[in-house]
């Protein structure tokens, strides 16, 4: 059983929308495991064994205890009945408390893709019933961070204390964010928008909930709160 089990579309993705989240949680004791659906092979740079690496050397600045890649055919993610046995059963696995998905309104049609298969094997990992591997278990709930798109957030998880770490994690993916030689291509990723955009996201999350670095996330159930106080309340007793 592990605490906090993060899904991401390719290797790079659950950096680039939860690096400080999964950072802060390292920080707080939890155990995190990180699972990449694809190797990212129809990337316009980097080759297979790159990406690997890269994701890996992302997972010990994190500080994650263990990153998988299901290694699912990219750009076709959740198109065989198999993809979603495969999903159930790394669930069943690893009995996280909570899993972290992809939103599932987004640009790019592989991180919605994802999102839907996601949410999808999570819930049939909880139906004892169905037929995959393992032992039936039911989740806490889904956490959705963004990649791309941003929509209003249920809420926010302070990062600025870990938004170094974020960074580091992804300067960790060369072949994607500053891919040398001749033969490399331009693409979004490449350009310094791109990191802008990731870093004009997390700040303007963070000034809305009073901190310099936040990441959103969204749910879809309500959020509960003891009380109406702001932080922890005190209850006295009269």
């Amino acid at each position: 059983m592990i605490d906090l089990l993060v899904f991401g579309p390719h290797p790079d993705d659950l950096e680039i929308g939860l690096g400080g989240t999964i950072a802060r949680h390292v920080d707080l004791g939890s155990t995190v495991g990180l699972c990449d659906m694809t190797a990212g092979e129809m990337g316009s740079n980097g080759t297979v064994e790159q990406r690997l690496a890269e994701a890996e050397a992302a997972r010990a600045v994190l500080g994650a205890a263990w990153r998988e890649n299901l290694r699912l055919p990219d750009r076709h993610i959740g198109k065989s009945p198999d993809h979603l046995a495969t999903v159930t059963a790394f669930v069943r696995r690893h009995r996280p408390r909570v899993v972290a998905a992809p939103y599932w309104s987004d640009r790019h049609p592989d991180h919605v893709a994802a999102s839907a298969l996601i949410t999808e094997g999570v819930f049939n990992a909880g139906l004892r019933r169905y037929k995959a591997e393992g032992e039936a278990w039911k989740a806490e709930w889904i956490c959705y961070y963004f990649i791309n798109d941003a929509d209003r957030p249920s809420f926010v998880v302070d990062v600025s204390d870990y938004y170094e770490k974020k960074r580091r994690a992804l300067d960790c993916h060369v072949t994607q964010f500053a891919p040398a030689g001749d033969g490399a291509a331009a693409t979004r990723l490449t350009t310094p928008i791109f990191r802008q955009l990731i870093e004009s996201r997390d700040a303007q999350f963070g000034a809305l909930a009073g901190f310099p670095w936040a990441e959103g996330v969204v749910v879809r159930e309500p959020v509960v709160r003891p009380a109406l106080f702001r932080d922890s309340p005190v209850f006295r007793k009269p």
